[in-house]
């Protein structure tokens, strides 16, 4: 793993569950308005912050827009997300591949 503190030891976090735990909170709005402030359907926020959907670059977007951060926030939240499954998965595989040196 790179130090990188997304891919530190703790467990992957979904952006869906820091929208969830984190951000919806602390801004107050029912979920329902936070979707039409997002231009999406509520089921497309249900399913993002249920963690069934990840956060695509449009998503992206729309909530670093809506809640005033960048859009790479949520997409680095979703990449380390994503490669922590990964790797977990493809271990065993990834334990075969021996790694080069330079001569």
């Amino acid at each position: 793993m790179s130090g990188d503190p997304l891919l530190s030891g703790l467990a992957p976090m979904h952006p869906g569950e820091w929208l969830r735990e984190m951000i919806l909170p602390a801004i107050g709005l029912a979920k329902a308005e936070i979707a039409r402030r997002l231009g999406v359907s509520r089921q497309t926020l249900y399913d993002l912050i249920a963690e069934r959907q990840p956060v695509t670059p449009a998503m992206a977007l729309r909530l670093g827009k809506l809640f005033g951060n960048e859009a790479e926030f949520w997409l680095d939240l979703q990449q380390a997300y994503d490669l922590r499954l990964l790797e977990a998965q493809m271990a065993e595989e990834l334990a075969g591949i021996v790694t080069l040196k330079a001569a």
